[in-house]
C-alpha cells in the first residue's frame, strides 16, 4: 500500500511540474513576442528622451511589467485515471443497509409431511409416481399388496358369523327357560292330582288314576324348577355369546383398519418432494419400528417456504423477528422476492473461530415458482435513509484511533491530494454515509 502510495505521489508530482515548466515558457513566448513588437511600433526621440530624463520633469516612469501569476491546477477524475488513479464522487442518493443471510430454500415443517405405513408388505402399485406432483389432501399416492390381510378379513367375519348364531341360540334357550319356569299348565296338574286324592280316598277311582295325576303333577312341577334353574345358566351363555360377537366384530374391525392401511393417501394439500420407494419394495410399519420405519414419501406445502441462511455474531443484533428482507435467488437472476424474518436461532454455531447464527426469512409461494433447494441470498433491511450524501466504501482510511479520512486531490500538495477527516454513518459495504467533512460534487481518491 505504502509503494503504491508513494508512486503516486511521485507520478502526480511530476505532472504537476511538466505542467508548470510548460505554463511558464509559454507565458515567457508570449511575453518576448509582445515586447519585441512594441519595440518595433514605438521609438522614443532624443529630445523626447531628454525631456523625460530632464530634472523636474513631471512625467511619471514607465511603470515595470508585472510577474505572471500561476494558476492552481485542476485535475479532472479522467485525469486522474490516466495516470493510475481512480476517484469516485460526492453526491446525494440513497443508501440502504443490508445484512445478507447467504443459504437455501427450504420447506417449513409444519407443512411438512412423511408418508410411512402402519402395516408391513410391499408396495404394489405407485400412484404419485413423480416428484413436485401436486396431490390433494386423501388423494391415493400408493398401495400395497392385499392379498393376505383380505383373507384374514373374510375369515374374521366368518367368525363373527358364528358368534352371532350362537347368541341367537342362547335368546331362544333363555326364552324357552322363562316359558317353562312360569310353568302354565302346573296349577291344573295341581287341581287334578287334588280332586284324584279325594276320589281316592273315596273309593271313586283306582290306585293307577291316582298314581297317574300324582306323577303328572310332581313332573311339571320338576320342569318348572328346573326351568327356573336353568335360566341362570342361559343367560350366562348368552352374555358369553354376545361377549364372543363383540370380540369378532372388534377383530373384525382392526383386520379392516389394517386392510385400509394399505392404501398410502396424502395427508396435506401439498406437492411431492420425494419419493422413497418404488413397486415392488418391501416396506416396515411404524407401528412395529416406530421412527426407523420405510419412508414413502414426502409432502410439502410450498405456498410459503423460507431461506435458511447465516448471519454473523457481529450483525445479529440487528435482526429481529418480522424485519422486512429482499431475496435474491439464483434460478432467478432478474427477480426479487421480498420476505420477513420469522426464526432467529437462539444459540449461535462455532466454525473456525467464527460464531453465526441461523436465520429463516420467510416467503409467500403462491404460485409454486420457488423449489425447495434453490441456492438464494436474504438481504435483511437493517436501515435506509433518503437523500443523504455519499462515498465509495473504498475512498475510506482509517486511523489507529479508527477515525476516518478521505484522501482529495489538492494542486498546492506536494504529494497532489490533501488527506481531510470526514464523519461516517451508516454503510452497506460498498457505499458509505458522510455526515460532514465533505460537499457534494468533491472528488475522493479510491484506495488502491
Amino acid at each position: 500500500m505504502k509503494d503504491y502510495r508513494k508512486a503516486f505521489q511521485i507520478t502526480l508530482a511530476v505532472s504537476i511540474l511538466l505542467a508548470a515548466i510548460i505554463v511558464f515558457f509559454g507565458w515567457r513566448y508570449v511575453a518576448t513576442g509582445q515586447r519585441t513588437a512594441s519595440a518595433k511600433e514605438v521609438t522614443p526621440s532624443a529630445e523626447a528622451t531628454s525631456q523625460a530624463s530632464a530634472p523636474g520633469s513631471n512625467s511619471a516612469a514607465a511603470p515595470a511589467p508585472a510577474q505572471a501569476s500561476l494558476a492552481a491546477l485542476q485535475l479532472s477524475p479522467q485525469r486522474l485515471q490516466s495516470i493510475g488513479v481512480t476517484s469516485g464522487e460526492v453526491n446525494y442518493k440513497v443508501l440502504s443497509k443490508e445484512i445478507r443471510a447467504v443459504g437455501n430454500v427450504a420447506v417449513d415443517e409444519q407443512l411438512e409431511a412423511y408418508v410411512q405405513t402402519r402395516f408391513s408388505g410391499w408396495i404394489q402399485k405407485v400412484y404419485a409416481n413423480s416428484t413436485y406432483q401436486y396431490v390433494h389432501k386423501g388423494q391415493k399416492l400408493a398401495q400395497l399388496d392385499q392379498q393376505e390381510i383380505r383373507a384374514q378379513v373374510a375369515a374374521q367375519k366368518a367368525d363373527l358369523a358364528g358368534a352371532e348364531a350362537n347368541v341367537a341360540t342362547a335368546k331362544a334357550n333363555v326364552s324357552e327357560d322363562r316359558v317353562n319356569a312360569s310353568a302354565p299348565d302346573l296349577p291344573m296338574y295341581k287341581q287334578t292330582f287334588e280332586r284324584n286324592k279325594t276320589m281316592f280316598h273315596d273309593g271313586l277311582v283306582s290306585q293307577q288314576t291316582f298314581d297317574n295325576a300324582q306323577r303328572d303333577y310332581l313332573a311339571a312341577l320338576n320342569k318348572r324348577n328346573v326351568a327356573r334353574a336353568q335360566i341362570s345358566v342361559d343367560e350366562a351363555k348368552l352374555k358369553q355369546a354376545e361377549a364372543q360377537v363383540q370380540q369378532a366384530r372388534a377383530g373384525l374391525a382392526q383386520l379392516q383398519e389394517q386392510l385400509s392401511y394399505t392404501t398410502l393417501v396424502s395427508p396435506i394439500d401439498g406437492v411431492v418432494l420425494s419419493r422413497d420407494v418404488q413397486v415392488g419394495d418391501a416396506v416396515s410399519s411404524i407401528l412395529v419400528l416406530g421412527s426407523t420405519a420405510t419412508k414413502v414419501m414426502t409432502i410439502g406445502n410450498i405456498n410459503k417456504v423460507y431461506v435458511k441462511g447465516k448471519v454473523d455474531e457481529a450483525d445479529i443484533g440487528s435482526v429481529y423477528l418480522g424485519q422486512p428482507a429482499v431475496i435474491h435467488i439464483q434460478s432467478f437472476p432478474n427477480k426479487i422476492f421480498h420476505g420477513k424474518v420469522t426464526k432467529i436461532a437462539p444459540m449461535g454455531v462455532d466454525k473456525d473461530n467464527v460464531t453465526t447464527f441461523e436465520v429463516r426469512v420467510s416467503i409467500e409461494n403462491p404460485g409454486h415458482q420457488i423449489k425447495a433447494a434453490m441456492t438464494a441470498n436474504a438481504e435483511i433491511q437493517v436501515a435506509e435513509h433518503k437523500n443523504t450524501l455519499i462515498i465509495p466504501e473504498q475512498a475510506l482510511v482509517y486511523n489507529s484511533n479508527k477515525q476516518a479520512f478521505v484522501d482529495i486531490p489538492d494542486a498546492h500538495s506536494k504529494s497532489g491530494m490533501r488527506r481531510v477527516p470526514v464523519k461516517i454513518g451508516i454503510s452497506n459495504g460498498n457505499q458509505a454515509e458522510v455526515l460532514s467533512g465533505l460537499k457534494a460534487g468533491q472528488t475522493v481518491i479510491l484506495q488502491q
